[in-house]
């Protein structure tokens, strides 16, 4: 009798988890994973600071290789093989292995789809010049950081007016011109990363503020901190291609004008990487991401998704919604691997938790934002305080401002957001937990939440800003 065989279709963070998870489970069966590239199991999100050299090597970013899945996990890890389709009714996958060219098929008793989300590069004039990356993969941040490396980095000195960019290979190079296209999370990090590397970096956002719908009692302290740093923000503009000079960028073309650029970013987004599953009949949901139960099962009998390609249930709204982070897809890909060996676990859902270095600043939010909230027909308020991360008569503390959004009929606690220097990322979480349980301000406002003057007031911000709501709402 043959062992039952659990096939999984990308091999990072939520196909990895799928595997890990089904393995424990059943170790008596086959686990196999499918990856069209050469890496598995990355941290993605550190790709900024590889960028910014504050991690040297890449592989640092790697936290399981084939050879280890396979000798510790006993899965089965096949890297450059691409799948092509799915034959439902065969429990087939047709699979093409990229470094030899050819074509073979797998059978599945189980199927895990975890291909991720690409990033949205839309059909621009030029968009195809060298240098015009998108920073979704590890293979995007070598190339990324290979080429500022040949460029030549350079070091800001600090002193007087007459300081100068040195690059560290000697006179005669300028100074590098980087163009952001996109203000949000991590169009801010590689802000800061790029400039640590000593590139001249302008940021082009189309809305008219960074962070997309994060309220501007937060982005205008991010965008203060940024140009105060020295970037360039141009905002309410749109791109509309690129000019090159022997094959590579040389210009981004907007409605606002042309800017100057030897390397240009492109973080307008992600969008599900779900064409493979729609073309086996899958149904896809919320902005084309593929569409599960809470069991992460499809409509398919035996086929799963997890991860960026895949929707998740929004706790706040009760709806489904499509905001992919590697939390989540670690998070879905247990669910799914487990369920896919026999369990019956639920995914709850997400809150959109979300938190990053901007900087020196710590910018977090969890829940609506007003934008969000109004979009959804909610009738709320917004209540806005600040306050410091430390007793006053401690040193070194710092101001935190913290934004609450309030449903007015019922007093629930919709969404939070918060930036400050320090104290930010693990206050955010406390709201998260809030938004779990569907607390109203009111029982925010009664925590019990830990005081000591190193790390906090003896009124929490939290706690200052859900009795300030609280008064808002009576």
């Amino acid at each position: 009798m043959e062992r039952e065989r659990l096939v999984v279709i990308g091999g990072v963070a939520a196909g990895m988890s799928a595997a890990s998870s089904y393995k424990r489970i059943r170790p008596e069966a086959e686990a196999m994973v499918l990856e069209k590239d050469y890496f598995i199991s990355y941290g993605a999100c550190s790709l900024p600071y590889y960028i910014s050299d504050d991690v040297k090597d890449f592989n640092q970013l790697i936290s399981l290789t084939p050879d280890v899945a396979a000798s510790e996990r006993g899965i089965i890890v096949l890297t450059r093989h691409e799948a092509l389709g799915i034959d439902t009714n065969a429990h087939k996958v047709r699979v093409k292995n990229l470094d030899k060219e050819e074509e073979t098929e797998f059978l599945y008793d189980k199927l895990v789809i975890a291909t991720g989300g690409l990033p949205v590069k839309p059909p621009l004039p030029g968009i195809d010049l060298q240098h015009v990356y998108t920073i979704r993969t590890l293979l995007d941040g070598i190339e990324i950081k290979k080429y500022i490396d040949e460029w030549g980095s350079f070091h800001v000195c600090v002193g007087s007016p007459e300081c100068l960019y040195i690059n560290q290979f000697g006179a005669g190079k300028r100074q590098m011109k980087a163009i952001i296209v996109g203000g949000g999370y991590i169009g801010m990090e590689m802000c800061e990363s790029l400039h640590k590397r000593g590139l001249d970096v302008t940021v082009i956002e189309k809305m008219d503020r960074v962070l997309g719908n994060m309220d501007t009692s937060i982005t205008d302290i991010v965008e203060e901190k940024i140009t105060a740093e020295g970037v360039k923000i141009f905002k309410g503009a749109s791109v509309e291609g690129f000019a090159g000079k022997d094959r590579a960028v040389a210009k981004v073309l907007t409605d606002k004008g042309e800017f100057d650029a030897d390397i240009v970013l492109l973080v307008i987004g992600a969008r599900p990487n779900a064409q493979l599953a729609k073309d086996a009949g899958i149904e896809l949901g919320v902005n084309g991401a593929i569409r599960v139960d809470e069991y992460m099962r499809t409509n398919m009998p035996d086929i799963f998704a997890a991860g960026d390609c895949a929707e998740a249930m929004h706790m706040v709204t009760g709806k489904k919604a499509y905001i992919p982070l590697g939390t989540t897809a670690n998070k879905e890909g247990r669910i799914a691997g487990e369920n896919a060996a026999g369990l019956k676990n639920v995914f709850d859902g997400i809150t959109g938790t979300a938190v990053t270095k901007v900087f020196d600043l710590e910018v977090a939010r969890t829940g609506l934002s007003p934008l969000e909230a109004e979009r959804e027909g909610y009738n709320y308020f917004t209540s806005t305080i600040k306050g410091r991360s430390r007793s006053s008569a401690y040193p070194s503390g710092k101001p935190i401002t913290v934004s609450f959004v309030v449903d007015r009929n019922s007093g629930r606690l919709l969404g939070a957001q918060m930036a400050g220097e320090e104290g930010v990322a693990h206050r955010i979480d406390v709201l998260a937990a809030c938004l779990y349980g569907k607390m109203t301000i009111e029982d925010v406002a009664r925590l019990d939440l830990g005081y000591a003057p190193p790390f906090a007031t003896v009124w929490d911000p939290i706690l200052i800003a859900a009795n300030v709501a609280l008064k808002k709402l009576k």
